[in-house]
């Protein structure tokens, strides 16, 4: 027989039972309201804490190996024991770094390589002293790592013919503006006095404190490092598959490659932990609507038990009256999701005009329609157990219930 008729059936009794499906269909609306929102929520919270990590630093660092003590082998029939300290590691240059930096560029997943020489130093101004770190860099090619010309607050970003960028806190711990000069001493008389072109401030106080950026030839003079690189960074399309072409980096050169996976470690734990808490509300959420929608049903079951009966000895047969209550879950599920879907994009949107403003909330579109769907199917299936009771009553038995 036509569908039509437990739609019709369906669609009757949930009218009878106004109060009922209205109390339902707002649970229902309210948790899927949760999930839609909650689950923007955190996924808006982990990508702007991921792009602010990254914002300061590359997917992938390549480096030289570290280098390990060389251990005599015993004679034969020795037996030697070792108190080994871990050598001290020196500043020195990745070999061949153009030749690596040619490989990296042609890797499909990359998108951009930019050779760095960094190592510590000293800025003096008057009798003021810091301890900072020199970034000495291509900047074309490292302007495609971080961008640092969108975070330049004063200035302009110049490196290069004696001009350098350095850190807003490091500007106000030694008293310096735009056009001041500063003196960099990389040791053993190694010094070169430089013009601030540029501040800059990444938001973060550490690097905003130490970093100075300077053209490669400079950095490499005033760390006695002529024609080095002592780091290549390396951005890749897809930052969670960075482990992967880190691994395959390493393969390929025999240098050491970390991905901000790595370097990041405790990060990456509390995102996982996030991410899993959100799952856990979801599910306790999607269990509290199946619930729900089993309850109201079971009672209507047993509040119409006469009319199933009257319907059953008309003729409906059973998988027509199981139908009939599938079909209320599932409207039950599809309309109060729809409800849910609208107000959770109300509260996302509510939240990126009127909230505190530190990070936006995107909402992806297939959202609503996933959560829709997960409330339909949650409403069929709580709806089964009321359905196979209505659809095993006998015809007889149900008329003569009170």
């Amino acid at each position: 027989m036509p569908m039509w008729i437990e739609w019709t059936i369906a669609t009757q009794f949930l009218r009878e039972d106004k109060a009922q499906s209205t109390l339902i269909l707002v649970g229902i609306g309210v948790g899927v309201a949760v999930i839609v929102f909650l689950t923007a929520l955190i996924t808006g919270l982990q990508g702007n804490i991921i792009e602010r990590t990254l914002g300061t630093q590359a997917h992938i660092r390549v480096q030289p190996t570290e280098e390990v003590n060389r251990i005599l082998a015993p004679a034969d029939g020795a037996v030697q024991l070792v108190l080994e300290n871990k050598r001290a590691q020196r500043l020195r240059s990745i070999n061949n770094w153009q030749q690596v930096r040619d490989v990296l560029d042609t890797l499909p997943q990359v998108s951009a390589v930019s050779p760095v020489i960094s190592g510590p130093a000293f800025a003096r101004r008057g009798e003021a002293l810091e301890s900072v770190a020199l970034i000495g860099i291509d900047a074309e090619r490292y302007q495609r790592i971080i961008p640092i010309q969108d975070d330049v607050i004063a200035g302009v970003f110049r490196i290069g013919a004696g001009d350098t960028v350095i850190g807003k806190q490091l500007a106000a711990d030694l008293g310096l503006r735009v056009g001041d000069k500063l003196r960099l001493d990389g040791g053993q008389g190694r010094d070169s006095v430089v013009n601030v072109a540029g501040i800059f401030e990444l938001g973060v106080r550490e690097l905003d404190a130490r970093y100075v950026y300077l053209d490669m030839k400079q950095a490499q003079a005033l760390l006695d490092l002529p024609g080095a690189a002592t780091l290549i960074d390396v951005t890749v399309d897809d930052i969670f598959s960075a482990q992967q072409v880190a691994a395959r980096i390493a393969r390929l050169t025999g240098l050491k490659a970390e991905s901000w996976m790595d370097t990041n470690a405790q990060l990456m734990n509390a995102l996982r932990s996030q991410s899993l808490s959100t799952q856990m509300i979801s599910v306790f959420v999607a269990l509290s609507v199946a619930l729900g929608i089993a309850s109201v049903l079971s009672v209507s079951v047993v509040q119409r038990t006469r009319e199933i009966g009257i319907l059953r000895a008309m003729g409906t047969t059973r998988e027509q009256m199981l139908g009939v209550f599938l079909v209320q879950g599932a409207l039950f599920g599809l309309s109060g999701s729809l409800l849910g879907g609208l107000a959770g994009w109300g509260l996302v949107g509510a939240f990126n005009t009127f909230g505190p403003k530190l990070f936006y909330i995107p909402v992806d579109p297939w959202l609503p329609v996933a959560a829709a769907l997960l409330a339909t199917v949650t409403g069929i299936v709580s709806a089964a157990i009321p359905a196979r009771r209505a659809a095993g009553l006998d015809p007889v038995a149900a008329i003569r219930h009170a």
